[in-house]
């Protein structure tokens, strides 16, 4: 009998399997826009340590531009909309939707606003600003 349960808990590990994945890709996502977010502050920190503001650091061209109808400010206020709730990005659609933003076009601006945040330290800079007053 002892074989049998043993198959059956594996059985069960298995069917569990997809949900465990899927919720540490959450967590990874999670902590990357934390550490996106931490790393904007860093670096307007530092400027304005260094006597620059933060806007002395210019994003490229078209690098402030609204990604899929979402501009920087309504990006940064969604986005710290999750704070208050231990940064579960799951309810991001959600809180987007609220603010009149559909689940497609908050997928498109979300990654978008992520790779240009990582890619330009100009728009992490106006990113860390709009954040702070959001």
């Amino acid at each position: 009998m002892g074989i049998f349960k043993q198959m059956k808990d594996m059985k069960d590990v298995v069917h569990a399997a997809p949900g465990l994945i899927e919720q540490s890709q959450e967590m990874a996502a999670n902590a990357q826009v934390m550490q996106q977010q931490m790393m904007a502050q860093q670096q307007a920190a530092m400027q304005q340590a260094m006597g620059q503001p933060a806007a002395a650091v210019a994003a490229q061209p078209g690098g402030l531009d609204p990604i899929a109808g979402v501009d920087l400010q309504k990006y940064a206020k969604i986005v710290k909309a999750i704070a208050p709730m231990n940064y579960d990005q799951t309810l991001l659609p959600g809180i987007a939707a609220a603010n009149g933003v559909d689940a497609g076009s908050w997928q498109q601006a979300h990654d978008g606003w992520n790779a240009r945040i990582k890619a330009d330290p100009g728009v992490a800079a106006a990113f860390s600003a709009a954040y702070q007053v959001a």
